[in-house]
């Protein structure tokens, strides 16, 4: 899971930019290129659009930033910045929607936090992985947004311009979804062991793995 960016780091780059400090520019566009990139990738699926789509916004920040300073959050906003440049693309060029799916119930898992079950481990975060990928768009990008990125409910209603309660609702979703595979992983494993310790898929999805 990637660290939070420090505000005051941003809050003095985005000074900086606003000086024409190059430097600056350069070191904000290292420091926000890859979560853009993968926040980007949600909608387009595609690296060569996600990454000109995250090249136009950088190159509009430097060429208007003498308007930096009207921007509160800078964070928030290359992340609203980069979902409206997406949503242009998607109008254009495909038929983007938004399904939802049915909720599902609560689900526990087997304790796995040992050396002896490592392979059980590594089949558990690639179903939980397949099945993130397999979330509704909307629903996926709330999930990562929050699990991933670390953004609170308001900034994601924000950045997706939707309401908190809309997110709330839409990562609910999420984790119900995703205790159902893990729910339906239990069953098959108990048919071939019968004991085990049990932990909550809310603890798991607290865990760094790989999204």
């Amino acid at each position: 899971m990637p660290m939070k960016i420090d505000s005051s780091i941003i809050s003095h780059l985005q000074q900086q930019i606003l000086l024409g400090n190059t430097k600056a520019f350069e070191d904000l566009y290292r420091l926000f290129f890859a979560r853009l990139f993968n926040f980007a990738m949600l909608y387009v699926h595609k690296k060569e659009i996600a990454e000109e789509i995250v090249n136009d916004i950088m190159v509009k920040i430097w060429n208007k930033r003498e308007e930096l300073n009207r921007i509160q959050n800078l964070e928030t906003y290359l992340f609203v910045a980069i979902r409206n440049h997406c949503l242009n693309h998607l109008a254009q060029y495909s038929n983007y929607h938004v399904m939802l799916e049915p909720e599902t119930s609560r689900a526990e898992i087997v304790n796995l936090n040992n050396p002896e079950r490592e392979m059980e481990w590594k089949e558990i975060y690639a179903r939980l992985n397949k099945a993130i990928d397999e979330l509704p768009d909307q629903c996926r990008t709330v999930f990562k947004l929050i699990k991933e990125e670390g953004f609170r409910y308001k900034q994601v209603a924000e950045i997706l311009g939707i309401s908190p309660r809309t997110v709330e609702t839409q990562l609910f979703r999420a984790i119900r979804k995703l205790d159902r595979v893990i729910e339906m992983y239990v069953e098959n494993a108990q048919q071939k062991r019968r004991s085990g310790d049990t932990l909550s898929i809310i603890f798991l999805l607290l865990l760094p793995f790989s999204i």
